[in-house]
């Protein structure tokens, strides 16, 4: 019945390093900041229905992307039409693909190599012999730019998210074009919506001189130019003629910020290199004249060039509060969103609610632990004792793992806690009521406690691994609630396990080691 120390001390180190682990779970996070650098501070989280915040369920307009493909072929098919100096006519984009009629039928052979060969893993290109011709999009191509959308769009939100300053929140995608959002203490989601709403496309281009904004609304927009409106800030214009090609797009940013210049809020930013060397070429050019700088198809400001700029920086001023330039400068850093997104479900939790529902969980699980630990007492004398030191060392083993792995506790995850605890003295009931079995039978205590032990390790084993496999696939396939349940759960079976076979047996060998009872009453 003895083991050796090197057992027992380690036995007894994992319980302690669990204990150290949860142990800033009992202060406050400011306590926290004085303690030494060595100890842990990590701490359970909360989950958004304990502390409060917002939960938003967005959905990725893929088909935008789509759509934005489709252009961008348009414009390489036109390109290599010209090219190849086809004569051609109705050269249109379609919600499938390109069509255009080619009018010279002794170019078709000539013409289809030359699309093959640019856009033939993309798309399939056919021209019949009456020369009307279709290129269709692949579906492989569909299916590549969608996932890559959504995988895109998860990432932006992120950064988003994470500029705010918001502490860990669940940015995980949901079904095949939607992404959940849970922000646990968010306290104001109407600016995070504002947020996550902004697709952010921010580009640089050249207003039209040449062009007034009453002519382009008559019809008489000159080619390669488009009538934009302004945003709200601007307060100069309403609309702008711009030119459509983009000078510098917003992927050549490296870092944006709010600033004050004038005693104005404005928005600074800086290019990379590649991006600086196009700007100090193009401002150079058109000293005098106005550029746009475009947001998500409107034209937040239109500054006159006054010199060249070439330190690869610059201003952004309209009209802007210190709120709007920092949200600005937020969504410039994090970067643009490939597709539009649309809230579909939005829910805020109050802190009042979260704070009541720990306590009543509190309340819940203080009266499970005192009931099931008089009842094992009552039940079983010392032996009942030695499974309620168990039954402690299993919810520090719960509160250091979910600290530790950063785990939000929820509600439902009380829940998971409350029933743990219920759980977790089932395989210690399974092993006393062995033993009484093995002394009914006339084994001493010794034996009948080393029989007992064994022989109900395997039906520990079964019950605690079917309850586990169950808790796995409420955690792969359930929502927020439901995973915060099968986690706590999943944690707790497991520390049970340990805790009823490894604790408990140390304490009543220790006991039938020290004493030698003649007699052993459970």
């Amino acid at each position: 019945m003895q083991h050796s120390r090197a057992y027992v001390w380690f036995v007894m180190g994992v319980c302690l390093f669990a204990a150290l682990l949860a142990l800033p779970s009992l202060f406050k996070a400011e306590d926290l900041k004085s303690w030494p650098g060595f100890l842990p501070k990590s701490q359970v989280v909360l989950g958004l229905d304990l502390q409060g915040g917002s939960h938003l369920l967005l959905e990725v307009k893929t088909g935008d992307v789509i759509i934005e493909a489709v252009n961008n072929m348009l414009d390489a098919v036109r390109a290599n039409l010209r090219k190849n100096n086809a004569t051609y006519t109705d050269l249109r984009s379609t919600p499938e693909g390109i069509q255009f009629n080619l009018t010279d039928g002794a170019q078709r052979e000539t013409l289809l190599a030359a699309l093959e060969k640019d856009i033939g893993n993309d798309a399939t290109v056919t021209v019949g012999t009456d020369g009307k011709a279709v290129i269709a999009l692949r579906d492989t191509f569909v299916a590549d730019r969608k996932k890559s959308a959504i995988e895109q769009s998860i990432e932006v939100v992120r950064r988003r998210v994470d500029e705010t300053g918001t502490r860990e929140p669940t940015i995980v995608r949901q079904g095949e074009d939607r992404i959940l959002v849970q922000l646990p203490g968010e306290g104001d989601p109407e600016r995070l919506k504002r947020l996550l709403g902004k697709t952010a496309k921010l580009t640089f281009q050249l207003v039209d001189m040449n062009a007034s904004v009453t002519d382009a609304k008559s019809g008489r927009l000159p080619g390669g130019s488009q009538l934009l409106p302004a945003d709200e800030r601007e307060g100069y214009a309403r609309e702008y003629v711009v030119k459509r090609q983009i000078i510098i797009s917003g992927d050549m940013l490296v870092d944006a910020q709010p600033a004050y210049q004038d005693n104005q809020p404005v928005v600074s930013f800086r290019f990379d290199s590649r991006g600086a060397n196009r700007f100090a070429e193009v401002t150079s050019e058109n000293v005098g004249k106005p550029f746009a700088i475009i947001l998500d198809g409107k034209v937040i400001s239109a500054p006159v060039i006054r010199s060249p700029i070439v330190g690869g920086s610059g201003i952004i001023s309209g009209n802007f509060t210190t709120e709007t330039a920092r949200d600005l400068a937020l969504l410039l850093r994090a970067g643009a969103l490939p597709a539009p997104l649309t809230i579909l479900e939005e829910r805020s939790v109050g802190a009042e609610l979260g704070r009541d529902s720990i306590e009543n969980g509190k309340i819940a699980a203080v009266i499970g632990f005192l009931l099931v630990s008089a009842f094992m007492v009552l039940t079983y004398g010392r032996f009942g004792i030695y499974s309620v030191v168990a039954l402690v060392v299993n919810i520090v083993f719960i509160f250091a793992a979910l600290a530790t792995l950063g785990a939000a506790l929820t509600l439902p995850g009380i829940a998971g806690l409350v029933l743990t605890i219920g759980m977790a003295v089932d395989a210690n009931v399974l092993i006393f009521e062995r033993i009484r079995e093995e002394l009914r039978a006339g084994l001493n205590p010794s034996h009948a406690v080393q029989v007992g032990f064994k022989q109900a390790t395997a039906t520990i084993w079964d019950t605690n691994l079917t309850t586990l496999i169950a808790s796995l696939f409420l955690f792969i396939y359930g929502s927020g609630p439901v995973k915060g349940f099968a986690a706590t759960l999943a944690i707790g079976i497991i520390a049970s396990m340990f805790t009823a076979v490894v604790i408990t047996r140390l304490l009543v060998d220790a006991y039938l080691t020290a004493k030698r009872p003649k007699l052993l009453r459970i």
